[in-house]
């Protein structure tokens, strides 16, 4: 079995493809762009002593570096994207670039190179505000951040082609994922690193905003599983966990798992677009697999906090990073002052 994992080197990419090299006997050929988000250091030294792991770095939107890979596998996870709402509030270009075009040009390419199945992460921002919940598939599609807007259109476009070539494939939208090596501007890292380093930990508004969080560890499975299972071309499937979290909440429990003041915690005026409740039904996957989350939010918060304890070499080098510090200065701006 061979297969091509865009965007392998960011957050869930690089947690999937050590998964894959553990549990698997694959060939696995990693694309990615190493923007800001992307890291090799996110790679276990396992899986860089794999003769089954290949990485390449390219963009998806190369047809001269993607289409040569196409031919090679039998298979594709379609994970390459530019994902940080504020970021994209910031500047849409490159979600744009690489969320619409680079999904565009992957489609063309499997026009030519046919595969058993595409699998097409997008993700529950597509949804907007929660009209009722838990939120299940056939939710109204209202995109409230240029970042969920871009992810939308290239679900769009990958159903388009569904419907007109027949390309298998199969759109996640997975809630929000948290966990190791997960790129340190993200909510819960930005908490943990900010409260080890004695820094304030922004809440936007009154902190009552409530997402569905799922550890990533519960994520590598169920795709390597849609994947592989026949007779689910064109459907679309929420990957979560069914409860939610405030941000008051899991600021409270990083001050108190690292044993730091309250005090730590400012609330900041609301973002843009701010969605203030996300909680997904997991119901269609659960009967199409038997599928259901095995780590308990408060677990998978402890196993994050002590990775992110015991790594502090992986996430000072990011922060010493002139990406890094050009946004956190450009975004935190006259919110908070943040020591970098």
């Amino acid at each position: 079995m061979r297969v091509l994992l865009t965007g392998g080197a960011g957050f869930i990419g690089s947690n999937f493809v050590n998964w894959i090299i553990e549990n698997t006997d694959a060939d696995l050929f990693v694309i990615d762009a190493l923007t800001y988000a992307g890291n090799l250091d996110n790679f276990t030294p396992s899986v860089w002593g794999s003769t089954r792991f290949h990485f390449i770095k390219g963009n998806i939107c190369d047809s001269d570096v993607l289409y040569p890979l196409l031919k090679k596998v039998d298979y594709v996870i379609h994970l390459a994207a530019w994902t940080h709402i504020d970021r994209s509030l910031l500047d849409i270009t490159p979600f744009i670039e690489t969320n619409i075009k680079g999904t565009g040009v992957l489609l063309e390419g499997l026009r030519k190179y046919h595969v058993k199945r595409l699998v097409h992460v997008s993700t529950c921002e597509v949804y907007g505000e929660a009209k009722y919940l838990p939120i299940d598939e056939q939710h109204p599609k209202e995109p409230l951040s240029p970042y969920a807007v871009s992810k939308l259109a290239g679900e769009q476009l990958v159903q388009l082609y569904q419907k007109l070539y027949r390309i298998p494939v199969v759109i996640l939208r997975p809630f929000n994922i948290f966990g190791p090596r997960q790129y340190p501007e993200k909510l819960i890292p930005f908490f943990i690193i900010n409260a080890m380093l004695d820094n304030p930990l922004p809440i936007y508004g009154d902190g009552t905003a409530k997402r569905d969080w799922l550890y990533v560890d519960d994520l590598p499975p169920v795709i390597w599983k849609i994947m592989e299972m026949e007779g689910v071309d064109g459907e679309v499937l929420n990957i979560a966990t069914g409860k939610g979290m405030t941000i008051n909440e899991i600021a409270d429990c990083i001050l108190n798992t690292l044993d730091k003041p309250k005090t730590l915690k400012r609330h900041v005026e609301e973002r843009e677009g701010h969605i203030k409740q996300l909680i997904g039904s997991y119901k269609k996957v659960e009967q199409l697999l038997g599928w259901s989350p095995t780590v308990e939010f408060n677990q998978g918060l402890r196993k994050t906090i002590t990775w992110y304890k015991e790594n502090r070499e992986w996430w000072t080098k990011i922060l010493r990073r002139d990406s890094y510090r050009k946004f956190v200065k450009s975004w935190y701006k006259g919110r908070i002052q943040l020591r970098l």
